[in-house]
C-alpha cells in the first residue's frame, strides 16, 4: 500500500506543493538574485539566528520552507525501510513533510509523530494539512522551541528523525533525542551545513555512534542521512 501516490494524501500533497511554491517563489527569486556566495548567505542566516532566532523565523511565517516532491518521496520511504512506529521532525513548518511521514506510518499500521515548529501559524496550518490529508490523529505539533518542547514527554525508542529547523540548533536537537534513539535509528538533516551547528562534524565521526553521508537531493542544500549504529 503506498499512500502518497494516489488517493487523498496524493491529491493534498500536489494541493500543497502548489501552494508552497506559490508562497515561497518570491523569496525564491530574492535568494537568486543576491550577488552574495552560497558561503555568505549561509554565515547571514546563522548570524541571524544567533541575535534573535524566533524574530527570523517570523519573519518566514508566511513562507513554506518545505521539502521537495521528490525529497518527501525519500522521507516517506526511509521511514517504511526503518519500520518506524516513532517519528521526531524539528522544523514542521506548514506540515507537508509530515504527511509524508505520517502517511507512512498509516501504511505499515499507525504510530506517532511528533513535531516542533517556533511559529504559532505554521502549527496552526499544519494542523488543519494532516487533518485535510486523513492523519491528525497521528501526528501531535508541539509549539516553541525544540530545546523545549523535546525536553520531556517523548516516551519509547525513536525510529526517525527528520531536522529541518534552525540551522544552528542541529547538533543540540540531536543531542537532547540521543539518548531515545534506537540502534538503526535514521536521522535526516535537511540543510545540514558545515558552517552551522557543528552537527555535520558529529555525525561524521563515527566515534559519536553513527554512520553518515550526504544525499544527491540539491547539494547546495546540505541534506545528510545518518544511521544510528549504537
Amino acid at each position: 500500500m503506498d499512500s502518497i501516490s494516489s488517493g487523498l494524501v496524493a491529491d493534498v500533497l500536489e494541493r500543497l506543493h502548489r501552494e508552497a511554491d506559490a508562497a515561497d517563489a518570491p523569496l525564491a527569486q530574492a535568494v537568486t538574485n543576491e550577488a552574495n556566495s552560497r558561503e555568505e548567505m549561509i554565515s547571514q542566516v546563522i548570524a541571524a539566528e544567533n541575535r534573535d532566532l524566533e524574530g527570523i523565523y517570523r519573519g518566514f511565517a508566511g513562507n513554506f520552507l518545505s521539502v521537495s516532491p521528490r525529497f518527501g518521496r525519500f522521507l516517506y520511504m526511509c521511514a517504511r525501510a526503518c519500520k518506524a512506529k516513532h517519528i521526531v521532525e524539528f522544523g514542521s513548518s506548514m506540515g507537508i513533510s509530515a504527511i509524508y511521514m505520517a502517511a507512512a506510518l498509516r501504511d505499515m499500521g499507525g504510530g506517532r509523530l511528533i513535531g516542533t515548529d517556533i511559529e504559532p501559524g505554521k502549527i496552526e496550518r499544519a494542523r488543519a494539512n494532516l487533518a485535510a490529508a486523513g492523519l491528525a490523529d497521528l501526528v501531535e505539533f508541539r509549539l516553541g522551541d525544540a530545546r523545549e518542547t523535546f525536553s520531556s514527554g517523548l516516551t519509547g525508542d525513536i525510529d526517525m528523525v527528520m531536522l529541518d529547523g534552525a540551522f544552528t540548533l542541529y547538533l543540540s536537537v540531536l543531542k537532547l533525542l540521543e539518548p531515545q534513539l534506537r540502534p538503526g535509528a535514521l536521522i535526516v538533516g535537511e540543510n545540514a551545513f558545515e558552517e552551522a551547528s557543528g552537527y555535520i562534524d558529529y555525525v561524521r565521526d563515527p566515534l559519536n555512534g553513527y554512520l553518515t553521508l550526504s544525499l544527491p537531493f540539491d547539494p547546495a542544500r546540505g541534506n545528510e542521512l545518518s544511521v544510528r549504529t549504537r
